[in-house]
């Protein structure tokens, strides 16, 4: 059965492109086109596509409205398009908070070496996604504030971002799961995750408290326009600092050091002197940048078994060599699990590969790290 798809986008030119990119792929289906956000909606109504792809910024209603009307009254999986700009990166990861399940770059040429690579990308991105069904139901996500005098809005609505595989139950959101700590000692927590894991990211980081006790590696596939903006936003809401990795960082207690877009991120030193490297990788070799192996792999060589790694959302396999070596040096592994999964590609080559130690939903990854660590 192919992917249907609703294209959306105010330029009749790119319409035309991503659709004749999309149906090149015998089990992808464009259905429909709209040129702005109020014709996406009554399209979603009316054609019920497995996907959408939309575009931010149009006239009569922007894309970030209309996906927060299609989540409410049609849920759809939906691709965001986005400009490589702050400005664009800021709306973007508002689109995702509001709904959307990932995005890409508008410029093809930014996200790929070239037009072959960026058109299968496209595809597999839709197909991914196209797998999986949004819950109608939608739940209000308390944000902490890092302080008591801050002016933000306490409470947002949020789509319950539940899915589940075509023909598969959906776990049910109040099924939490209780953990015991393990009693290892660790020094450090990573975590590694691409398509879905902004949203992954910011659910876990906003339930650690401000004492957490040790740093935190953040390594998220993502352009380098899009880092400055996300670890800005995470900082706001979280009690724990984040901060965008900067080449010699010393890492310390309590913050979380996001990976840079287009970067590679790693530990350098021992004992209680690492700090970060991070530098440009040219290597055509290495498809990520950031990559989580790559991170994964030097903290095995700097910290050794006091590590405590977990793959979230994403597709492909990459944190799987990485967590291989961090395995082999006796440090810990965890994996997002399937049903709470954007993408179970990641978390599914750790624990096929038989790596991981459990297998987590993401409503209980926080706390079951608080516990683990011994901050509870």
């Amino acid at each position: 059965m192919s992917t249907r798809v609703l294209v959306v986008d105010d330029s009749s030119f790119f319409r035309r492109r991503v659709s004749e990119i999309l149906n090149q792929d015998p089990n992808i289906e464009v259905i429909g086109t709209a040129n702005n956000g109020k014709e996406a909606i009554a399209q979603a109504q009316k054609l019920r596509p497995n996907v959408i792809t939309m575009d931010i910024e149009m006239p009569i209603m922007d894309g970030i409205t209309a996906v927060k009307e299609i989540m409410s009254v049609v849920p759809t999986p939906i691709l965001m398009f986005s400009s490589l700009t702050h400005d664009g990166a800021s709306a973007t990861l508002d689109a995702l908070e509001a709904g959307a399940l990932d995005f890409l770059p508008k410029k093809f040429e930014d996200i790929a070496r070239d037009k072959e690579e960026a058109t299968k990308l496209l595809q597999q991105k839709v197909r991914e996604i196209g797998r999986r069904r949004v819950s109608s139901f939608t739940r209000t996500i308390r944000r902490p504030s890092p302080t008591p005098a801050s002016t933000r809005k306490s409470e947002i609505v949020q789509p319950d971002r539940s899915y589940s595989q075509p023909g598969s139950s959906t776990r049910a959101s109040n099924a939490r799961t209780t953990h015991k700590a393990s009693g290892k000692r660790y020094k450090l927590v990573a975590l590694g995750t691409s398509t879905g894991g902004p949203v992954a990211l910011q659910k876990i980081l906003t339930q650690l408290p401000a004492q957490f006790p040790h740093p935190i590696l953040l390594i998220q596939h993502m352009p380098a326009a899009f880092t400055p903006a996300f670890a800005e936003r995470l900082n706001s809401l979280c009690k724990i600092k984040v901060k965008e990795a900067q080449n010699g960082d010393i890492l310390r207690p309590g913050v979380a050091y996001l990976a840079p877009g287009g970067q590679q991120m790693m530990v350098e030193g021992r004992g209680s002197a690492q700090k970060l490297k991070v530098f440009t990788d040219e290597s055509a070799r290495v498809t990520y940048k950031p990559s989580v192996d790559i991170t994964f792999a030097s903290a095995a060589k700097s910290y050794a078994d006091s590590v405590l790694a977990v793959v979230l959302t994403g597709m492909g396999a990459d944190g799987r060599d990485g967590a291989r070596l961090l395995k082999q040096a006796g440090s810990k592994i965890w994996a997002q699990d399937e049903s709470s999964c954007v993408v179970y590609g990641m978390p599914q080559a750790v624990a096929s590969a038989g790596l991981s130690e459990k297998d987590i939903a993401l409503d209980d990854v926080a706390s079951h790290l608080i516990t683990e660590v011994g901050c509870g």
